[in-house]
């Protein structure tokens, strides 16, 4: 649970931006936004229904982005998302026709629908922010943010997303359903015009990319940064675990803990802010053995041991 802790006001309006249209998640539209400020990627799990595609578009929204969906199906090809190269028998030369990954905000919907090859057309897009085709390679618009979606119940027809995808983003997020008042409020607010159709933006993204610099300047202690090692390392010699974090998970597990702090008005990360975020950052990074799966061990649950168990380091 996310502390309630005063926010920097350009964040703040960012966040309040959000809930006009994502009602009773404060603490995802909060992580959603320390992805953004870090420069990650947020894959969302959940079932149908639940505001994940509006949540995308309110933040794309907010920021005054460039917004586009791509609707991953089991026939969709790399190049349907990367762009393509057509020649031109006019000017006798080839030309790059974009994908719809030239964008800012990228809502990859239901990615688990597609074929691993296709996955992987978004592979270097998240890690290194441009894509290659036909052997020439393209920077990305900046900021450019992925969030996926899947969901987690229906299995059927999907390809589960190999580790070296997962890695990719640096959070998984579970909306989970509204409470009664909260579904209440939400037909309220659809009643007569969706709140979407008439959100205004807060920043831009240039305004955006600044914050981004600001968040890079945020001081980690050595201790701290001992601190996460720690419990990334624990997760690899963890009795229930198959696989564990890699060293990616570290650098999440920091630029995350920086955005975070930023965003709290702290110009230093404090282990509160590591122990905070480590279950977001690191549980998707971890495969467990089939035993603990059986058992009904979460990796959840494991991050949660790990962090209970690793010493803090002593803060000034």
């Amino acid at each position: 649970m996310l502390k309630n802790e005063s926010l920097q006001p350009m964040i703040a309006a960012m966040i309040e931006n959000i809930e006009k249209v994502i009602v009773g998640k404060r603490e995802i539209a909060t992580l959603s936004t320390v992805a953004l400020l870090a420069g990650g990627h947020v894959l969302l799990e959940d079932v149908p229904g639940v505001g994940k595609t509006m949540l995308v578009r309110a933040i794309a929204k907010s920021i005054n982005a460039q917004f586009r969906r791509i609707q991953f199906t089991p026939d969709l090809l790399p190049s349907d998302v990367i762009g393509v190269s057509i020649y031109n028998q006019k000017e006798m030369q080839f030309e790059y026709k974009p994908g719809p990954i030239m964008g800012n905000v990228i809502l990859a919907d239901e990615i688990n629908r597609t074929s691993p090859k296709t996955q992987s057309a978004l592979l270097e897009a998240m890690e290194e922010g441009n894509v290659t085709v036909d052997g020439v390679t393209r920077p990305l618009p900046r900021p450019f943010f992925v969030m996926a979606t899947q969901n987690p119940i229906e299995y059927e027809g999907t390809y589960p997303l190999p580790e070296a995808q997962l890695d990719r983003f640096l959070l998984k997020l579970k909306m989970g359903y509204p409470s009664l008042a909260e579904e209440i409020d939400i037909l309220n607010r659809m009643e007569n015009i969706s709140p979407i159709e008439e959100l205004q933006p807060v920043i831009d993204v240039e305004e955006l990319l600044s914050l981004r610099q600001s968040v890079k300047k945020v001081y980690i202690d050595e201790r701290v940064k001992r601190y996460i090692v720690e419990i990334v390392q624990r997760s690899r010699s963890h009795a229930s675990v198959y696989l564990g974090v890699s060293p990616r998970g570290s650098i999440a597990l920091m630029k995350a803990a920086q955005a975070y702090a930023f965003m709290h008005h702290r110009d230093f990360v404090i282990p509160d802010d590591v122990q905070l975020l480590a279950p977001y950052v690191l549980s998707h990074r971890i495969i467990l053995k089939p035993d603990a799966k059986f058992d009904g061990i979460s990796a959840e649950h494991i991050v949660a041991e790990i962090v209970a168990r690793t010493p803090v380091p002593f803060q000034r």
